[in-house]
């Protein structure tokens, strides 16, 4: 199948037209960026290890009953997905406390809440993608309240996916951030992305960490923290 005109580019990925107007290409690059956009650098290699992460992840969340709008891997950057009208929605499901919720509440980081958590925030650059609650995006008609309720469901069944899955591999899942997108008949899949740079992993014996985090807060061994996370998933999956 062969890319046709640029469609977008956004912070970590480019998306294409195909000659199936169902269908496009999402190519995965090696840019990282942090803090809305303020903190910008390169992860070499990143945009290998996030595309086949993801369609590895995303295939096994499908045989789970997760729907999701991947297609086929194309190549080491590139993968065929369903076109999908994102719901601009980003979902953040936390089963530790970190990062921004930590900093917000004054909860120190590392707590484990005792069942998993789940916040919203507006998919909008320009206003810093703020936090809101189901009766904002009903406001705001960002969803349908099936919609809402759908992708509550599919968060926590992808939570507990997720959750088992990495334990195998010897890393905790903290956090991680979930985008959902509608088919043309309106049926709502998972869509994005699920790799280290979306999802907080941690080593779950040394507490290490195994994503974005250590670029966000110049930890140092970045790479090498998203090689480990591919290594461990490729012996796992």
């Amino acid at each position: 199948m062969l890319k046709g005109e640029q469609l977008y580019e956004g912070k970590a990925k480019k998306v294409f037209k195909t000659d199936d107007p169902e269908l496009l290409i999402v190519s995965y690059k090696d840019d990282a960026t942090a803090f809305n956009g303020l903190k910008k650098g390169t992860i070499a290699g990143k945009g290998v290890i996030n595309n086949r992460m993801s369609n590895l992840l995303m295939q096994m969340l499908e045989k789970k009953g997760v729907p999701t709008h991947f297609v086929q891997e194309l190549d080491d950057r590139d993968t065929v997905v369903k076109r999908v009208t994102i719901v601009p929605l980003e979902v953040i499901v936390r089963n530790i406390a970190a990062g921004s919720f930590s900093k917000r509440y004054g909860v120190e980081e590392g707590v484990v809440f005792d069942t998993p958590t789940i916040e919203f925030s507006y998919k909008n650059d320009a206003l810093g993608d703020p936090l809101l609650n189901t009766y904002h995006a009903l406001a705001l008609k960002l969803a349908t309240p099936a919609e809402i309720d759908t992708i509550k469901a599919l968060s926590f069944k992808i939570n507990e996916a997720l959750k088992a899955f990495w334990a195998e591999c010897g890393v905790t899942l903290v956090d991680f951030k979930l985008e959902f997108g509608r088919l043309f008949d309106g049926t709502v899949v998972l869509a994005d992305e699920i790799s280290p740079d979306t999802c907080r992993l941690w080593d779950s014996a040394t507490g290490e960490k195994l994503d974005k985090d250590r670029f966000r807060r110049d930890l140092g061994g970045v790479e090498d923290a998203y090689e480990q996370v591919m290594s461990r998933l490729l012996s796992h999956i």
